[in-house]
């Protein structure tokens, strides 16, 4: 389920869009927690999701970043008890690419 999208705080290389997304399924007691469904999964959501609505936010972002987490999180806030994922993107002609974050 989708949290928020936050475009107004810069990321790491620059404009972002961050596309911050809650999965109950990836809390730590769960069997789904496993880090490699995870990121087939925000893959998939920046593809899908992300992508298709960059044009919604303004000036073009240099970097897409997703996030899971198994409960709602504040951005920018601590919270050592929720299990979370990142992954940044960038992006070329309509194909989100995995970068190193």
């Amino acid at each position: 389920m989708l949290q928020d999208v936050i475009w107004n705080v810069p990321g790491p290389e620059g404009l972002a869009v961050r596309f911050r997304f809650v999965a109950p399924q990836i809390a730590r007691d769960s069997a789904a927690t496993a880090y490699e469904a995870a990121a087939e999964d925000m893959m998939h959501l920046c593809q899908t999701y992300a992508l298709p609505r960059l044009t919604e936010f303004g000036p073009q972002p240099t970097q897409i970043i997703v996030s899971m987490s198994d409960q709602p999180v504040p951005f920018g806030e601590s919270m050592p008890e929720a299990t979370q994922f990142f992954e940044a993107f960038s992006y070329q002609d309509g194909i989100c690419m995995w970068e190193i974050f």
